[in-house]
C-alpha cells in the first residue's frame, strides 16, 4: 500500500519515513513482543508496555520468557533502545501505539472486553493530537468503534476525539484495525511476508496505519473499515474451525467403518486443486480457533442471525476431548481395567507441537476430566516443567519423566511434539492411546488410534 495525496505530506507519515516515530507496542505476549521485533529489527524505537512486572524485569535484564525467542535476541532488542514499562503515562511520547492484549472468553462463552476496556482506560490520560493508535486484538465486528474509541474518548481529559475525514487535527487521535495473523511454531513463513489487513473509520488514517506497516510487513490490504478488518480475521479462523471439524466428525465416522481417516486425507490431499487438507485432533487450542466462532455468533444475535454451521463446528470440537476419555476408557476396559484408579501418562499440554503455549489447550481438559473420572494422571512436556492454575484450570502438577512409562496402564499422545520418541515410548508403554496419528507405520497391539 503506498500512501496517497492525503497522507504523503502528513507529519506523522513522514516520521515513520525517517524511522523517527516512536513506536509503543502494549501487550508482551505471544503477538506484541514478536511485533516488536519486527518493528525494532525495521529500524524503530520501541517502548513496550506489560501490566505483568515479571514480563517488564525479564525484558530489561535481556531475558525470554517465549520459548521460540532466544535470549540474545532479546538482548539485541535492548541495544537497539528497546525497554519494557508498566508506567503507561509514557504513552504521551509515543507517535503510534499497538495494542495487543488478550480476548478471551468470558463463562458464559462470550466475548471478554476487560482487556481491551482496560488498555484503553489506562492509555486515554495520556493521549495527545495526531497519536495513532492501533488494535491487534481479535475480536467481533464492531468492538474498535463500540469499545475502543469510546472508551479513549471518554477517559481523556482534553476532550480529543477520535479523527473522520475532514475533522480537525489539532483536536483528534487517529484510531486503526489491523488483525494480528500470528501463528506460533510456524517456520515456513517469515513475519514480515504475511500480508497486513488494515481498516478504520477513516481514510487517512487507514493510510497512516498501512504507512506504519508497510516499513516491517511486504504487503498491506487495506479495507473498508475497521468492522471490515475484523470480520476479515474471524473468516479466516471459522474457516479453519469448520473444516477441523469436518475432518473431527469424517474420523469418528470412519473409526466405526474401520477406515483411516489419515490415509484418506492425505489421499485426497494430492488432488492439485479444489482441496486443503485438514487433520483432526483431541479439540481446538489455541488464541484464535476455539474463540473467534463464538464471538461471531455472540455478535450475530444483535442482528437477529443465527450461526448454526457455526455453532454446530463448535459443538463437534468442543466434544473431542470427550471422546478421547471414552476412547481411553474402552481401551483400559478390554485390558480388564477401569479407568477410575488407573494410571494415565498425557504426553504433551501444548495445543500443538514444539510450542510453549498452553492457551485453551485441549490436554487441560483431557486432564480435568481423566481426573473427575476417578484417573491418577500424570503428565509429560519438554516445555512445561510445571503447570499450576490458569484461567480456565488449576491443575497444579509436575513434569514426569519418560524413564518408566511400563507404570502407567495408558500413555495418551495429546500433543505430537518432535522431542519425543515415538518408536520407544510405543515399545515401553502398556498402552498407547495416540490422537494424533504420532505412532503412524506402527504395527503393535498395544497402541489404539482415536
Amino acid at each position: 500500500m503506498s500512501p496517497v495525496l492525503t497522507a504523503q505530506a502528513h507529519p506523522l507519515e513522514q516520521m515513520i519515513q525517517q524511522r523517527t516515530a516512536r513506536l509503543g507496542v502494549v501487550g508482551l505476549g505471544y503477538v506484541g513482543l514478536p511485533l516488536a521485533m519486527l518493528y525494532s529489527r525495521a529500524g524503530f524505537r520501541l517502548t513496550g508496555f506489560d501490566v505483568d512486572s515479571s514480563k517488564v524485569e525479564n525484558l530489561n535484564a535481556g531475558r525470554s520468557y517465549i520459548q521460540r525467542i532466544l535470549p540474545e535476541e532479546i538482548q539485541a532488542l535492548r541495544e537497539q533502545g528497546f525497554e519494557a514499562t508498566s508506567d503507561y503515562s509514557d504513552i504521551r511520547d509515543m507517535d503510534a501505539v499497538m495494542i495487543c492484549v488478550p480476548t478471551p472468553l468470558d463463562e458464559h462463552q462470550g466475548p471478554d472486553m476487560r482487556y481491551i476496556e482496560q488498555t484503553a482506560r489506562a492509555l486515554a490520560p495520556y493521549l495527545r493530537a495526531g497519536q495513532l493508535i492501533i488494535l491487534e486484538s481479535t475480536t467481533y465486528p464492531g468492538t474498535t468503534n463500540e469499545v475502543l474509541i469510546p472508551a479513549l474518548e471518554e477517559g481523556n481529559p482534553d476532550g480529543l476525539r477520535c479523527y473522520r475525514d475532514g475533522a480537525d487535527e489539532s483536536r483528534c487521535f487517529h484510531v486503526a484495525y489491523s488483525p494480528e495473523r500470528e501463528d506460533p511454531g510456524n517456520a515456513t513463513v517469515d513475519r514480515q511476508d504475511i500480508p497486513k489487513v488494515v481498516g478504520s473509520g477513516s481514510q487517512l488514517s487507514t493510510e497512516l496505519a498501512g504507512s506504519l506497516y508497510n516499513t516491517a510487513f511486504r504487503r498491506i490490504v487495506p479495507v473498508s473499515s475497521a468492522s471490515a478488518a475484523e470480520m476479515t480475521k474471524l473468516l479466516e479462523n471459522i474457516y479453519r474451525c469448520i473444516n477441523i471439524a469436518l475432518v473431527n466428525e469424517l474420523k469418528l465416522l470412519c473409526l466405526r467403518m474401520g477406515l483411516d481417516i489419515w490415509e484418506i486425507i492425505d489421499a485426497a490431499a494430492t488432488k492439485p486443486f479444489g482441496f486443503q487438507p485438514f487433520y483432526p485432533g483431541p479439540g481446538l487450542g489455541g488464541h484464535c480457533i476455539p474463540i473467534d466462532p463464538f464471538y461471531l455468533s455472540w455478535k450475530a444475535k444483535e442482528v437477529d442471525f443465527s450461526t448454526r454451521f457455526i455453532d454446530l463446528a463448535g459443538e463437534i470440537n468442543t466434544s473431542m476431548p470427550y471422546h478421547v476419555i471414552d476412547s481411553v476408557a474402552t481401551a483400559l476396559n478390554e485390558r480388564g481395567k477401569p479407568l477410575k484408579g488407573s494410571n494415565v501418562l498425557v504426553l504433551g499440554l501444548a495445543y500443538k507441537k514444539d510450542i510453549d503455549d498452553l492457551r485453551e489447550s485441549p490436554s487441560l481438559t483431557l486432564i480435568e476430566v481423566l481426573k473427575k473420572r476417578g484417573a491418577n494422571v500424570s503428565y509429560n512436556d519438554p516445555y512445561f516443567p510445571t503447570v499450576g492454575r490458569g484461567r480456565h484450570y488449576d491443575l497444579n502438577m509436575t513434569c514426569r519423566s519418560l524413564d518408566d512409562l511400563a507404570s502407567y496402564d495408558c500413555v495418551l499422545i495429546a500433543t505430537d511434539h518432535s522431542d519425543y520418541d515415538f518408536e520407544a515410548i510405543a515399545q515401553q508403554a502398556q498402552l498407547v492411546v495416540d490422537t494424533r496419528n504420532a505412532t503412524a507405520g506402527l504395527n503393535r497391539d498395544n497402541i489404539v488410534r482415536c
